[in-house]
């Protein structure tokens, strides 16, 4: 049996992607797409017709409007091709925003429901920053589900899931690649510090009984991948997906409730003072959660100058 069907029968797999036509081969349970996914779809010929579409329709729209509405149609046409829900990411430069992130998080629901789109089948992404969790918090209690992304660190998760955020979606590759950088080395899964990362936040939630989802993310190999087997989601690149159907052999499982319990650990407690601070101690966290909201919004204003060239064209 390959890689992927063993994994499917321990871990919800989730495919990261926002091109949708590469879906149907892999059968993923779910999906997740993010600013830097949606512009390197809508460069490719297959969406021309799609982006173009939507420009057309929403003339008379902002960039920004015209975005969120791109987003919503995007995560349609995934919501068609799979079972389960897709992650859909609100603008990065409200993250230090949490009324406009609350806002903005209504407004991406309000679109998908007047597509038809039942709410329960969308996450709404939100930057793992203490406003972010505070506007999650708000949007669980009125029965908006949120996806805490750009997370690196035990911190994050424990407010994640003390604000009753739906799931996490810690970082493992961003996490090695910043290793890498520092010590100059490869590491094997085992000691591979994305995968102990995603480990720690897995066995702190079950030892203490978060129903918060886990979905580890942002991988760089498949043993990455592996190592995690039995962690509650995974979401997978396209071409991760591929090797993983490519390859046979056996996929033990890692990650278990039962094996959580076990573990002897702390419990932490964090109110905005002790998360921040608990955030500075750790360089690697600090970091690539500014360098990530600098990515996503770097790629978000790449995506409304594509969309502003094409209106230029069509003049």
């Amino acid at each position: 049996m390959n890689l992927l069907d063993q994994l499917k029968q321990v871990t919800t797999v989730v495919a990261d992607t926002g091109d949708f036509k590469q879906l149907a081969q892999y059968r993923p349970q779910d999906a997740t797409t993010n600013p830097s996914l949606i512009l390197r779809a809508v460069q490719k010929d297959d969406y021309q017709a799609l982006l173009r579409e939507e420009v057309t329709r929403h003339a008379g729209a902002h960039a920004g409007a015209l975005i969120d509405r791109l987003l919503v149609r995007f995560g349609c046409e995934i919501l068609a091709l799979i079972p389960g829900r897709v992650s859909t990411e609100v603008d990065a430069r409200l993250s230090f925003d949490i009324e406009a992130t609350i806002a903005k998080a209504r407004e991406l629901i309000r679109l998908y429901e007047v597509a038809g789109i039942d709410r329960a089948r969308i996450l709404i992404k939100l930057a793992s920053t203490w406003e972010g969790v505070q506007a999650a918090q708000q949007l669980q209690r009125e029965g908006i589900r949120c996806n805490m992304t750009l997370l690196f660190s035990l911190a994050q998760a424990v407010a994640s899931a003390e604000a009753g955020a739906q799931l996490i979606s810690p970082f493992v590759g961003r996490i090695t690649d910043w290793y890498k950088k520092r010590d100059g080395r490869d590491f094997a899964a085992e000691e591979d510090p994305g995968v102990l990362s995603v480990r720690r936040i897995y066995e702190y939630y079950k030892k203490f009984g978060y129903t918060t989802e886990v979905m580890g993310a942002s991988f760089r190999n498949i043993g990455q991948i592996q190592a995690l087997a039995g962690c509650d989601l995974l979401t997978i690149s396209p071409e991760l997906l591929q090797e993983l159907q490519n390859t046979e052999g056996d996929l033990p499982r890692r990650l278990s409730p039962e094996l959580a319990a076990q573990r002897t650990l702390e419990r932490m407690t964090l109110d905005e003072k002790s998360f921040r601070f608990e955030l500075n101690q750790e360089a690697m966290a600090t970091e690539k959660l500014a360098d990530g909201i600098r990515i996503f919004v770097q790629d978000t204003l790449k995506l409304e100058q594509h969309i502003n060239a094409l209106r230029q064209q069509d003049k």
